[in-house]
């Protein structure tokens, strides 16, 4: 895995504020939530460990009982009300921190949804959105900062109230100077080996996370897997549960393996720093108790300075560890921030869609090439042709050959890498994206249909018209089957969000997202070969159909058969990404030695015979 540069003071500091700043936004409440408890939550350990060495030494020297009922009540009674109030502010940021799990979670939705579609197809990109979320599932990125938050006030609080309550230990006279300079040597001792250990310790973490990366990855697909029931029928037919079972154990046991390994690595770090601590204890105590016998300490600061310097020393190291932690996490805040930081480099425009009443609109490609990103071959090449609005006009050619290609750029899920495409006259990249996608009702072969209600996959939207969406349903030829279904269009598609969801083969399938075009009353509509699965006869009964229920609105049929497309208006023919034939199936049929004659002949024979074939031959 490439090595990642080291990040200077500077960027560690902004990539920290921004996260800070993140956090806030996402939820304030929490935010602040996280920072009082952190807070009081170290105060409040101090609360007994003062008053108790008060109590201890109010009854070693025999006070009176008023003055030593009076340390109980103020230990137990400062320690309840604190105790209450940490409780009732730790079940505000356990409610909270739902909602920034939600918000957060959103941030990756929406940012997708932004995302202009090509970065949606580059493998980089999907592959670092895969890499952030597994980081985030693993501890870091902004669900770690809130913790590193939580830790830097608590150690920086546990120091300053236990440098107030041991400074005095300094000042005792009856404490050699040679006594003193010895435990601060200590804790220097303690403190410096814990940094170095922490830091060997976070950079074997560190290692050991970044090599697991591909194995975290592998490891949710065959989970996806195993759980995804869609998958359950090819899975048991042709016995690949063994295959998949034995991957996903084999991934595992690599990756615990790795585990142990790095854990023992950290255990033999570890057991100096304990060493040095129980020394150290030892030797404030040996110390302590010269001190109580000569007279010049009370027996209550024993415990009071031996408390505060061991909670001292766990601060400081918690306090290192935490911000070689931070630094560690900034690594993976950077790339996280890298992906929400990725532009959509798409000119948004701002011209309104021309409405016309003469309904003259013409689309215009002109001399357009196109490749997709980070590739060499021109996907498309000076592909020249304009069309008008209303026409019928058929896309077709061998697969590979750029007809979804063209779609995409006339959708504008693409712009041209050169040339331009223009509606009536005008550069579609001037008009509002918005406004212009929404002229475009598009039916891939690869189509989605969402484990949502059928209305709702109709309409995509929450809200609908379901006697609109009933009737488009009918006109795509899904009528019978929504008969049966008791609650008509609220009936959920599969069971991945309800029990009474409904399977649905892939023809009924074709039929729902033929219903979604319609009902969108595009003025485009483009069926880019979704009945591709379908035999020659069935595409050209469905493409037929929907030619009728398309009505006056522009259609674009895409398909490598050219039988299904030979009642539009004109026919465009693509090989090897260029034009190279372009008119009526009549005229092209005529050019004996043009490519849809080639493939024309090629495909008779899937063709239907008898009648079919002579009302073909008669067109």
């Amino acid at each position: 895995m490439k090595k990642e540069e080291k990040m200077k003071w500077g960027e560690h500091s902004a990539i920290f504020r921004r996260a800070v700043k993140m956090l806030f936004r996402l939820d304030r409440a929490f935010a602040l939530c996280t920072i009082f408890n952190a807070f009081f939550g170290s105060v409040i350990q101090y609360v007994p460990i003062y008053f108790s060495a008060k109590l201890i030494d109010a009854i070693w020297t025999g006070a009176a009982k008023r003055e030593i009922f009076f340390y109980i009540a103020l230990t137990v009674g400062l320690t309840f009300l604190l105790n209450l109030l940490l409780t009732l502010c730790r079940v505000v940021e356990n409610i909270k921190i739902a909602n920034l799990y939600r918000e957060s979670e959103w941030m990756y939705s929406k940012k997708e949804m932004e995302m202009e579609y090509s970065c949606i197809e580059r493998r980089e990109i999907v592959l670092l959105l895969e890499r952030s979320r597994m980081e985030s599932q693993t501890g870091y990125n902004l669900y770690y900062l809130y913790t590193s938050v939580r830790m830097l006030v608590q150690y920086i609080t546990v120091i300053a109230a236990s440098i107030s309550l041991t400074a005095s230990f300094f000042g005792v006279k009856a404490v050699p100077g040679s006594m003193k300079l010895a435990l601060v040597a200590g804790l220097l001792a303690t403190v410096l080996y814990g940094i170095y250990s922490t830091a060997k310790e976070e950079a074997i973490n560190q290692e050991f996370w970044k090599q697991c990366v591909n194995l975290n990855i592998l490891a949710e697909k065959y989970g996806i897997c195993i759980s995804d029931y869609s998958m359950g029928m090819d899975i048991r037919l042709y016995g690949m549960d063994e295959k998949i079972a034995g991957e996903s154990l084999k991934t595992d046991m690599e990756f615990y393996g790795d585990y142990i390994k790095k854990d023992r690595k950290r255990l033999f770090l570890s057991i100096p720093s304990v060493v040095l601590s129980h020394l150290l204890r030892f030797g404030v105590y040996m110390i302590l108790i010269m001190a109580v016998m000569k007279g010049t300490v009370s027996v209550g600061s024993i415990a009071k300075y031996v408390a505060c310097i061991m909670l001292l020393l766990d601060a400081v190291s918690g306090l290192v560890s935490t911000f070689q932690r931070v630094f560690a996490n900034n690594y993976y805040l950077k790339r996280f921030f890298s992906y929400f930081d990725i532009k959509n480099s798409m000119y948004q425009g701002s011209l309104t869609v021309e409405k016309r009443l003469d309904n003259e609109y013409y689309v215009e490609f002109k001399d357009v090439s196109f490749r997709y990103p980070d590739t060499q071959e021109y996907a498309l090449n000076h592909v020249n042709v304009k069309f008008k609005v209303g026409e019928k006009l058929a896309v077709v050619g061998m697969n590979g050959s750029g007809k979804t290609t063209f779609i995409k750029l006339l959708c504008r899920l693409y712009d041209p890498t050169e040339g331009e495409i223009l509606l009536n006259g005008v550069d579609i990249r001037k008009y509002d994206y918005d406004e212009y996608m929404s002229i475009f009702s598009v039916v891939f072969q690869d189509f989605t249909l969402f484990s949502f209600t059928v209305g709702q996959n109709v309409a995509a939207a929450k809200e609908y018209d379901r006697e609109r969406a009933r009737k488009v349903l009918e006109r795509a030829g899904f009528g019978e089957r929504l008969a049966t279904m008791s609650a008509g269009t609220d009936t959920y598609l599969y069971k991945d969000y309800s029990e009474q969801g409904v399977e649905i083969s892939g023809g009924e399938a074709q039929k729902i997202a033929l219903a979604r075009a319609l009902y969108k009353d595009a003025p485009f509509i483009v069926l880019d070969e979704p009945t591709a699965a379908l035999d020659p006869v069935s595409e050209y009964e469905v493409y037929s159909k929907f030619n009728e229920l398309s009505g006056e609105r522009t259609a674009i049929y895409i398909s490598h058969r050219l039988a299904s497309c030979r009642f539009c208006d004109n026919i465009v023919v693509f090989d090897a990404g260029r034009i190279v034939q372009y008119g009526t199936h009549k005229a092209l049929l005529e050019e004996e030695g043009g490519k849809y004659h080639e493939l024309w002949n090629a495909q008779a024979q899937y063709y239907v015979s008898g009648k079919e074939e002579r009302a073909q031959s008669a067109q």
